[in-house]
This record gives C-alpha cells, structure tokens and sequence, in this order.
C-alpha cells in the first residue's frame, strides 16, 4: 500500500461529490496498492472512503499477495461457485454504508462483472465517472516513477540498437519485429511489453496503427518502428524511421519535416503551459510544409504505468502541463498510397522546461 498516494486519494474525494472510489484489477489499483491481478473470470474489486480502510473483494486462491501488504485492508474472500460472490459483494460493500452515495468508477476499465456485482449490493447509488479524479493523481509523476521510465527508455533504445544490424532486404516486418520483441526481454523489459511493436515498411508505413505483416522490406521503403519497453511497471514508447536504402526526395523531404516538427513540440513543452501549445507547435511546422491535411492524429499523450494516459496532447486541450507530468511527442506525415514518418520521443516536465528522456538518434538512417 502506498500510503502517500492513499492520503492524496482521500483527500481528493473529500473534495469531490464521490464518497467512494471502486477500482477493479488494473493500473490504477496497481498504483494505489501494488496489488497485481489479471482481469479475469474472478472478479477482484477494491473500494476506498475517505474515512475508512478500504476494503478487497477477491478470490481465497489470491489471499497470498495480501500477506506483506503495508497498510490496513480488509479482505472479503469467495470461493469458486459464482453463486456465492454476489452475498460476499454485498457484505463487503454494506460494511462501508454505501447505499444511495456515490461510488466513483473507471469507465474504461470497470467491465459489467464487476459493476454488475457491486450494483446488487448497493441498488441506490449513483457511479460517476472517477477518472479525472484518478487521472489527477497518476499524471504528476514522483520520482521514483520518473527514474522508472527512464529505465524503460534506455532499455528500448539499446533493444533498437541491437535490432538495426539485423534489418535486410527481404526480410519480413513480423520477423524484425520479432527480433526487436527478443531484444527488449534482452535489455531488461518485462514480459509485459506496453504493446506489440509497429514494424511497417513502405506503403503500409502510411497507417499510424500498423501491424507487422508477412510483408518483405524492399529497398526504397521508409520503416517505421514503433516500440516500448515496461521496466518496474512504467512504460516507454518510442518512434524511429528508417530508410532501406537510397528513397524517393519526397520521403526524404518529408521525414526532415517531421524532424522540424518534433523538435518543435519538444521545445515547446513548459511547464504552466498549456498541452495545445506541444500540438500547435509541431502541427505548425508541418502545416506550413504544405502537409497539414497528412497529420492525422494528436501530437502526443502521456505515459507511465499504461501507454495512453493524461494528458493528451492537443490542439483542444488546455490543461496546463505541470512538473511530474510525462508524454509523447510524436508528429507524423502518412501519405496514402506511398510512404508515412513519424518521430516520437518521451519527455518529462522538470522545472520551467520539459526534460527530454529519449535520445536515440533522429535524422533518416539507411538501413538494409
């Protein structure tokens, strides 16, 4: 249990129109506990008040990971038989005398199983959307999660490193992708990699969201790699694009755009600052290049224990960045039908200025 974070936690709902906040498994309870559960068929549910230790809702089989907590919790335990986890909800959630309050949820993360269960015990309370009230604790990172994901660049930045030299002709982008997956276990990540890598060359550079295909790397292709590592729980997420060999003017004129634009956002990254500052700078550059129509997506997004999380950052959003707060810079130029760039590097706002964490080198490297 974190306690620091579980003030902070109380003292935000004691400021809120919430009297609880319910969290299924997830990085927000990851957070807020260090409790570690897969979504799964057995629900694991923790409910938090201001005023009160919170309380865990879980199978007996995971009673063992509460055995070195830190800090007060209080376990309602069920077996197997699905028939008997709605009484367990309800008694867990009347010793909290919750009726008719308000229980604070996520969204994106609460499935219909848990929320099914919780509802039954407390048919009169309301379940406001809880995220910015989460978001506002997990966007304003600590130290020690700072160190954490410059950890997990450096480890994605020497797994690329060590994944250039093998790049060839001929090759196919699920088998470079694969070379990079191994080579970030190598570097320290963990298993749980942010997400799959984006490999994609030529054509299907042109799609942001790309996956890796059968597709062979020909010569004259941009590749673009998108990649991460996860090192103590906090992510990377980077961006790099190649050239396999000698490329059209065009790409070339393009990819040096996109460089422009990235170091543009980079700069305008301060803290007090809106986020639509880091979009509009980056997006500015590329507009003025006569490709504005090409960049269709957010300038970037912060990062931390999940790879899209607050803030975002957009042309809209004027939510000013404040120290601790980590993200994504990653313009791009995605010309249908031919070829697309992207640069993305990870930054973290540490006095006036935002600190650049990613270093790996940027301008147009042939491969291949």
């Amino acid at each position: 249990m974190n306690s620091s974070r579980l003030t902070k936690l109380s003292e935000s709902l004691k400021g809120s129109s919430q009297q609880a906040l319910a969290l299924n498994a997830g990085p927000s309870l990851v957070y807020l506990t260090g409790l570690h559960f897969h979504l799964s068929e057995r629900p694991v549910v923790a409910i938090f008040c201001a005023d009160h230790a919170p309380v865990i809702i879980l199978p007996e089989l995971e009673m063992l990971k509460l055995a070195d907590l830190s800090g007060e919790i209080i376990p309602f335990l069920y077996g197997e038989n699905p028939a008997g986890w709605e009484l367990i909800f309800q008694q867990a959630i009347k010793s909290l005398d919750l009726d008719g309050k308000r229980i604070g949820v996520e969204p994106r993360q609460m499935r219909l199983l848990e929320y099914g269960l919780i509802k039954a015990g407390v048919p009169g309370a309301d379940f406001p959307d809880a995220s910015p009230l989460v978001n506002n604790l997990r966007a304003r990172k600590d130290e020690d999660e700072i160190a954490s994901i410059r950890k997990a660049v450096k480890a994605a930045q020497s797994a690329l490193e060590a994944s250039i030299p093998q790049i060839r002709i001929g090759m196919t982008e699920k088998e470079l992708a694969s070379e990079l997956v191994v080579q970030l276990l190598r570097a320290g990540s963990q298993s749980d990699l942010p997400f799959a890598p984006i490999v994609s060359s030529g054509p299907n550079s042109a799609n942001p969201h790309a996956s890796p295909s059968d597709r062979k790397i020909h010569g004259g292709d941009l590749l673009v790699v998108d990649w991460g590592a996860t090192v103590e729980g906090y992510i990377s997420d980077l961006t790099r694009t190649f050239a396999v060999g000698e490329v059209d003017a065009e790409y070339r004129k393009i990819h040096q755009v996109v460089l422009e634009a990235n170091a543009a956002g980079r700069e305008a990254g301060r803290q007090g600052s809106p986020c639509a500052n880091v979009d509009i700078a980056a997006r500015s550059v590329i507009e003025q290049a006569g490709y504005g129509k090409y960049f269709t997506h957010r300038t970037g997004h912060g990062i931390g224990m999940e790879v899209h999380e607050e803030p975002y950052l957009r042309g809209d959003n004027l939510r000013v960045l404040e120290p601790g707060m980590a993200y994504t810079v990653e313009p791009g130029i995605y010309l249908p039908g031919g070829n697309g760039v992207r640069i993305e590097d990870n930054l973290v706002i540490r006095g006036p200025q935002a600190e650049c964490l990613s270093n790996m080198p940027r301008d147009l490297r042939i491969v291949g």
